[in-house]
């Protein structure tokens, strides 16, 4: 029996759209504001990508872009209910501008991705009112280095995985005493990320908040606290800028700073050094994340496929891909069995062992002071210039500090970070 023209056409074009959309729905459109220069990009898409493309047949088309057009893609997509974008990436702190828009879908329970354990806290950041909006990717952290010749003043039952802020005086003392000279050593100069330490390491540790109990009686402990424990920290912390060199020669034995800062001791001789979190104090061992998350948007066209492709970026073995090419660590506990021995190892180790430490409390940077933004730091900064290196009253320089800090939250409008 003959068909018609007209059923044979139809027939036709039926045929031609099931290919098209066949064909689409094997190709993703990955979103990022990470990753952007030209190396990196090339890099993810060959040794991050390409074996998921090689796994599964699916064709990933990464757009790696600024926060600006990143935004307003998303943005415009969500608005006119055509979403192009399948699974996107970005910082922890972009997450709620992307919320007030309606475009985060509510995601399935991270913990039930096969064959990795995330780390508790990091999944609790990705949750509003209960919904998991982003998949915890990746982080970067700071963190305290020693020269393991150290760890022979440690202070009697002190854990250096498990340090106070009072076991690191009394260590630095000991290490003053024995060498005759302050061994302890602070990355204070002027490009140096020592104000990081005050307002997302110290502050929450010692009060419970970055901003809202500046000039507490809390603060107060916490400024005499560092004034003692000053007095035992190497003099030309107020000039270095990182922790790499001043380790190298050692200078100092003990040390804070960024992980990407202390890279380069620990690369060079890792048989050298430990790694571990940061002290504790009375409210917690209160550290910073920078977090990056994944998200999936409401409209996207086929869930399971870009459920897929988050699989394949959090699974521990492409983390320590990621961490090797990039310097972005883990978010699951497994990957550390992935990372080869070395000083990656190290870092990895002790960037997972802070941010699942029972006493965890994380910090974030503040989000929402605009052109503002670099105000923020400043205000602990010149905080510890005045009490610390000028002998200044504490609670006077507090009670203007704090007044400075609220007017600063004040007129723009931002929320206080946590804690």
């Amino acid at each position: 029996m003959k068909l018609s023209r007209s059923f044979s056409v139809l027939l036709l074009l039926s045929a031609l759209v099931f290919l098209a959309g066949a064909s689409a729905a094997q190709t993703l459109n990955f979103a990022s504001t990470q990753f952007r220069p030209i190396e990196e990009q090339q890099f993810f898409r060959e040794q991050v990508l390409a074996p998921f493309v090689a796994e599964t047949g699916i064709q990933v088309n990464m757009i790696a872009e600024e926060y600006a057009p990143f935004f307003s893609r998303l943005q415009a997509e969500a608005r006119t209910g055509r979403f192009e974008t399948d699974v996107f990436g970005t910082l922890h702190g972009d997450f709620p501008a992307l919320l007030a828009e309606g475009i985060p879908m509510e995601l399935p329970d991270p913990q039930s991705l096969p064959g990795r354990t995330f780390i508790e806290e990091l999944v609790k950041l990705g949750q509003v009112d209960g919904q998991q909006i982003y998949v915890p990717w990746t982080q970067a952290t700071y963190l305290m280095a020693a020269n393991k010749k150290a760890l022979d003043y440690l202070p009697e039952g002190a854990d250096v995985g498990a340090l106070t802020y009072a076991e690191l005086l009394e260590w630095a003392k000991n290490l003053y005493e024995a060498t005759g000279s302050a061994k302890l050593g602070l990355p204070a100069g002027p490009q140096g990320l020592f104000g990081r330490m005050l307002h997302g390491y110290l502050y929450p540790a010692f009060t419970g908040h970055q901003v809202q109990k500046f000039d507490s009686p809390d603060a107060v402990s916490m400024w005499s606290y560092l004034k003692e424990l000053w007095d035992y920290v190497h003099p030309s912390s107020a000039i270095y800028e990182n922790m790499a060199d001043p380790l190298l020669l050692e200078e100092v034995w003990v040390a804070w700073d960024h992980t990407a800062r202390l890279g380069p001791a620990i690369r060079e001789f890792p048989d050298n050094f430990v790694l571990f979190p940061s002290p504790a104090g009375p409210y917690g061992r209160a550290f910073i994340t920078v977090i990056n998350g994944l998200g999936i948007p409401k409209g996207v066209q086929d869930f399971d496929l870009a459920w897929r492709l988050i699989d394949h970026l959090t699974h521990p073995e492409t983390q320590v891909i990621v961490l090797e090419g990039t310097g972005f660590f883990p978010t699951t506990v497994e990957a550390a069995s992935y990372v080869p021995q070395g000083a990656n190892k190290l870092l990895a180790d002790a960037v997972a062992a802070q941010a699942s430490a029972p006493d965890a409390l994380v910090s974030l940077l503040p989000v929402g002071l605009g052109a503002r933004d670099g105000e923020y730091v400043p205000t602990f900064k010149d905080a510890f210039e005045a009490i610390v290196l000028r002998g200044q009253d504490i609670e006077t320089v507090l009670a203007r500090q704090g007044a400075r800090l609220r007017e600063l939250f004040e007129d723009t409008g931002a929320d206080y970070p946590q804690p």
